[in-house]
Formats: C-alpha cells, sequence, structure tokens
C-alpha cells in the first residue's frame, strides 16, 4: 500500500489565481494590521525568514516587478536599494499557467514539493519560508533575500516600505 503526502511546500502558495475580492479585501485589512508606523526614521521588516532594518535616508529605490525564472515559475519580487553596499529583495514565486491548463507548470511544482517534502524531513526546518537559490547562478555576494508566502503579504509589504520612504516616517512590518 502506498503513502501519499499533501505538502503546502511546493512552489505554489495560491492555486486560486483570481482570489474572491471579499477575500482580499479582508486579508489586505489583515495586512495593514501587520504595518505600523514608528516615530523612528527606519523601515523595518519582521518575517519569518527572518528580520531587515534600514534607515530611511538610505533607501535609494523601493521597486516591485515580476519575471520568469526557469521557464516554470513567475518571481513577483520587491527590491530596496540602499546607499550602503546590500540589496534587499522579498519575493513571491507562483506557477506559470501554460496553454490555459497550466500541466508543465504543475508537473514541475509537484517535482519541486516532492524536492522540498524530502528537504524538509531531512533538515527540520520550514524550507518552504526559505529563500531559494540555485548555486552559483543565484548567490549573489550583498544581496539580502526574503521569501514570502502570499502575494497579497508582498503587496503589502511593498506598499509599508514605500510609504515609509516617500513620508519619511518609520514604520515596522510584520510577516507571518
Amino acid at each position: 500500500m502506498g503513502f501519499v503526502a499533501f505538502s503546502p511546500l511546493a512552489f505554489a502558495q495560491n492555486n486560486n489565481p483570481r482570489p474572491n475580492p471579499d477575500s482580499e479585501v479582508s486579508q489586505q485589512e489583515k495586512d495593514k494590521d501587520n504595518d505600523k508606523e514608528t516615530r523612528n526614521g527606519f523601515w523595518e521588516a519582521n518575517l519569518v525568514g527572518g528580520n531587515y532594518m534600514v534607515a530611511l535616508g538610505r533607501i535609494s529605490s523601493v521597486s516591485r516587478h515580476k519575471y520568469v525564472l526557469d521557464g516554470s515559475v513567475i518571481v513577483d519580487e520587491v527590491t530596496i536599494d540602499t546607499e550602503g553596499q546590500a540589496l534587499a529583495r522579498f519575493y513571491f514565486i507562483s506557477p506559470i499557467e501554460v496553454g490555459g491548463t497550466g500541466a508543465a507548470a504543475a508537473d514541475a511544482v509537484e517535482r519541486a514539493a516532492a524536492l522540498l517534502d524530502g528537504a524538509v524531513r531531512r533538515a527540520g526546518v520550514d524550507v518552504q519560508d526559505m529563500v531559494v537559490k540555485k548555486y552559483p547562478l543565484t548567490t549573489h555576494s550583498k544581496t539580502i533575500e526574503y521569501r514570502l508566502l502570499s502575494e497579497q503579504q508582498l503587496g503589502a509589504l511593498y506598499g509599508s516600505a514605500k510609504t515609509a520612504w516617500v513620508t519619511g516616517k518609520g514604520r515596522v512590518f510584520t510577516g507571518r
């Protein structure tokens, strides 16, 4: 008798590409509760994968963009560039829908899920919260990276960083 395991640790964090607008609004409201203005001159992100803090006066740009990685996933990325030597990247990964069926992406996601499942069992860590790198192609010196598990949370993080930078008022964003 075979054992079938379901893992939420796949690249596909959201199987529903068009969420219910009501649930999206409530999620945005929840994310607002995780973004607080502070009196200091810093923007801070406290995430499951680690913490990041930067002086607002050192931020030179805040951006958000998407790109295709290895022809199988879409990376939605927020980048915070600073006058220092480090670049911060926060990203969310989702599968590509191919021809409306998503068959190729589904196969890639299933393979990734199996690999991640095995890694979790061996490492005893929450791999889904960790940054995914393929040495040496995605290892960049002086780059700080964080992975988020929802597109909505990434949007809330972007809004928090942008608001802090534009207004000059410190903020603390807390993610799950």
